[in-house]
């Protein structure tokens, strides 16, 4: 696989975090790697154990981590096992359930954490954060919403972030003689313009379903602000039915009855770059989609990237919405908890972990060099380094984005649990398609409301 490459189904199964830049390599294949190598040694004999993914360039900077605290740390080893994506996601849900996981608990937040709570199995961080206020100051606010259930910090946002972004082409927007959108109102009626053209207003890759789901997520935000899926979130009643939902829900069939976007995009995949393509070749004006294609798109697109012909901006705001326009949504970072059921000594060797070798200055260095924005202000400090003009202005963007969002909603398929994740894709596949209306999604919403 081309490094440069990255789908999101591969950036959410192994990196989970990269903002694809050269150098970033995933590529996403199932079955165990290693299911028992340690990393760094393990002289001390000990028993803090760190379970985590394979995947380049982020498990060469796990391991590294671990080695520098090793080599600090002799008389209290962590000792590591790596893990491909679908042998770690059956290996630790087993363990954790059988209280048989690793101390340290590599994650996405969101759902998979909430289970954890629910069940007992972590570490409640809140307190010590409380004591190490310094470190928690270092990251990014908007990253500990995922880290957080019933108000209380479960796990410490790390690694790398990633936004959704609104890319569009300079090139088209200069051939129609149009400007970015400043609002929903302008989105709207830039379609026609583009309609008009021959060139269609958005790219979509929908048969692969979560590339919809990016466009409520942000409407939902626009529109009610952030307490809105907060409240789905927490399993309010009902809460797929908020006056809001059900706006952000007819916005967006109307956009999609406007002819909004590419022709036949129920049938265009997301892994195949298909909807990528379509926007850096002028088939179309605009494209709502992860931070990771920026890499695709550069090597991909012979001079689009390099010759300063992509744009890019936060989703504007809705006119009488309640959400703050700096409020965005994707993948604020990953999360690494501490098992409850580990002995006291076991997790006060994983919060030295924590404190001392997860955002260190050399895993800051090493996330901005592989072209990713870790999830801390230090982080900004490292962007002179990027030579790159083209690298350098977009990795400042995601940096901004991330850092003053007001709040960092995650992708909702990785904050709903398995069931609930899945009955949303298919209602957003059918909700595309005109298939059923905004009150039939939320009524199919409903009924898997905390399942």
């Amino acid at each position: 696989m081309d490094p440069m490459t990255t789908s999101r189904r591969n950036f959410l199964r192994l990196t989970a975090g990269a903002a694809g830049l050269a150098g970033l390599a995933a590529c996403g294949t199932s079955g165990p790697q290693s299911s028992g190598s340690s990393t760094g040694g393990s002289s001390g004999g000990g028993t803090t154990t760190y379970w985590f993914l394979t995947g380049q360039p982020q498990q060469a900077i796990r391991e590294a981590q671990v080695k520098r605290f090793n080599d600090a740390n002799s008389g209290t080893q962590l000792k590591t096992t790596e893990f491909q994506n679908d042998a770690f996601k059956q290996k630790i849900k087993t363990a954790i359930g059988a209280g048989q996981g690793p101390t340290l608990i590599w994650g996405w937040g969101g759902g998979g954490l909430k289970s954890y709570v629910d069940a007992g199995q972590v570490e409640d961080l809140t307190s010590w954060f409380g004591q190490n206020a310094e470190l928690k100051k270092q990251i990014f606010p908007s990253a500990f919403g995922a880290a957080t259930v019933n108000g209380k910090i479960y796990a410490m946002p790390v690694e790398t972030t990633t936004p959704i972004v609104l890319y569009w082409n300079k090139t088209v927007f200069d051939k129609v003689g149009a400007q970015p959108p400043q609002s929903w109102a302008d989105v709207m009626n830039l379609v026609p313009k583009f309609n008009d053209k021959g060139i269609a207003p958005f790219s979509l890759g929908g048969q692969s379903r979560w590339t919809n789901m990016m466009w409520l997520e942000f409407l939902f935000d626009r529109i009610g602000g952030s307490e809105v899926f907060q409240n789905i979130f927490d399993g309010q009643k009902n809460a797929w039915s908020q006056p809001a939902s059900l706006q952000a829900l007819d916005e967006m069939q109307k956009l999609v009855k406007a002819n909004g976007f590419i022709k036949g995009f129920s049938s265009i995949t997301a892994d195949s770059n298909a909807d990528l393509a379509l926007l850096y070749t002028g088939k179309a004006a605009m494209m709502l989609h992860g931070a990771w294609t920026y890499g695709t798109m550069k090597s991909a697109g012979g001079n689009f990237v390099t010759g300063g012909n992509l744009g890019y901006m936060n989703f504007p705001p809705v006119d009488g919405g309640k959400g703050d326009p700096s409020d965005t949504v994707g993948n604020p970072g990953q999360y690494l908890s501490i098992s409850s059921k580990a002995s006291q000594a076991d997790k006060d060797v994983a919060k030295k972990f924590l404190s001392t070798s997860t955002l260190d200055a050399s895993s800051v260095d090493a996330w901005v060099q592989s072209g990713s924005i870790p999830v801390v202000t230090s982080a900004k400090d490292k962007l002179a380094s990027i030579t790159d003009k083209n690298d350098a202005a977009w990795l400042s963007f995601v940096y901004d984005t991330s850092s003053k969002a007001k709040n960092f909603a995650q992708s909702w398929d990785q904050a709903l649990s398995p069931t609930a994740a899945e009955t949303l894709l298919d209602n957003i596949a059918k909700l595309f398609q005109l298939s059923i209306s905004p009150q039939q999604f939320a009524t199919s919403m409903n009924a898997v409301i905390a399942k």
